[in-house]
């Protein structure tokens, strides 16, 4: 990316349309306070993340290529989920290996193959963004929000991908900059189950109240995700004894911005954040709210 674009192809996925449309408002609302605009990928499908890559790896490789296939080829394509990057730049990555392959995908979607096609995932627009100065005015949004950044498994990816820029230390250096604390955790990386929640809930449970307790015993005030899926699998499954505040990289961002703007996605959350954002003057005070403190 030599330049920032102010056009942008967009694949959200599944999650970021569905249950974690409040991690696609806030980054719209982040993005377009800077004049970016994003145009959804017409017509886009599932990555084939989640099981289908395990199940049917050719159903899987012909999810992600047909959206590789309908992205306008003059611009590049913006992506917030990690599973979903990981599956269509797998997908970019085998059929680019392969002229057999492009040529067979290219007969089935009767339309030619763009092998130069760029995926940006958001981690990379906002390093840019960050290396051209865009937060310079911000700093001290935050008030010293204590957090603890989780990245979860999928920005390891496979071998095959492993020279891929995983953005790892964004997270806490953006948060710094914006006036949050970063807290040193050890579970910044680790598996929180998700494609385990429904099939073996019980594994599930055990991974995020591990995380979970992590957070609190290292401090932090809330957890910030770098994914969508995470981010719910973690406000589902841990204990009451364990819940904790968890926000969508995006919503911080968004809310660094101003802080006097409606944020009517935090009402999407089961975990309420709310309160611990009253307390640090991050939003006006809600009174007359009810609460019991974090869930709703």
């Amino acid at each position: 990316m030599n330049d920032i674009p102010n056009q942008l192809s967009y694949f959200p996925g599944c999650s970021l349309a569905t249950t974690a449309k409040e991690n696609n408002t806030s980054l719209k609302s982040f993005l377009n306070h800077f004049d970016i605009d994003l145009s959804e990928i017409e017509d886009w499908n599932c990555c084939g993340s989640s099981s289908t890559h395990s199940v049917n790896s050719k159903l899987a490789l012909s999810l992600a290529a047909r959206n590789l296939f309908l992205a306008p080829p003059n611009q590049q394509v913006l992506i917030a989920c990690p599973g979903c990057f990981l599956r269509l730049g797998y997908a970019k990555m085998t059929l680019n290996a392969s002229n057999e392959k492009q040529t067979q995908y290219e007969k089935h979607f009767d339309r030619p193959y763009n092998k130069n096609l760029e995926l940006v995932h958001f981690f990379e627009l906002l390093a840019k963004m960050s290396g051209k100065g865009f937060f310079k005015n911000l700093t001290g949004r935050l008030n010293g929000l204590k957090i603890a950044p989780y990245y979860g498994c999928m920005l390891a990816r496979p071998p095959s991908m492993n020279k891929e820029k995983n953005h790892y230390g964004l997270i806490e250096n953006t948060m710094a900059t914006l006036g949050g604390e970063p807290i040193r955790w050890p579970f910044l990386s680790s598996c929180c189950g998700t494609f385990l929640s429904v099939s073996k809930p019980k594994i599930a449970e055990k991974l995020v109240n591990r995380i979970m307790k992590g957070a609190i015993q290292s401090g932090a005030e809330c957890i910030v995700t770098a994914c969508a899926m995470c981010h719910l699998n973690l406000e589902i499954r841990c204990k009451p004894g364990n819940r904790l505040p968890i926000f969508h990289f995006s919503e911080l961002l968004s809310l660094a911005l101003d802080k006097k703007a409606s944020k009517d996605w935090f009402k999407r959350h089961l975990i309420n954040p709310e309160p611990l954002l009253e307390k640090k003057q991050l939003i006006p005070c809600q009174n007359g709210r009810k609460s019991n403190g974090f869930f709703r």
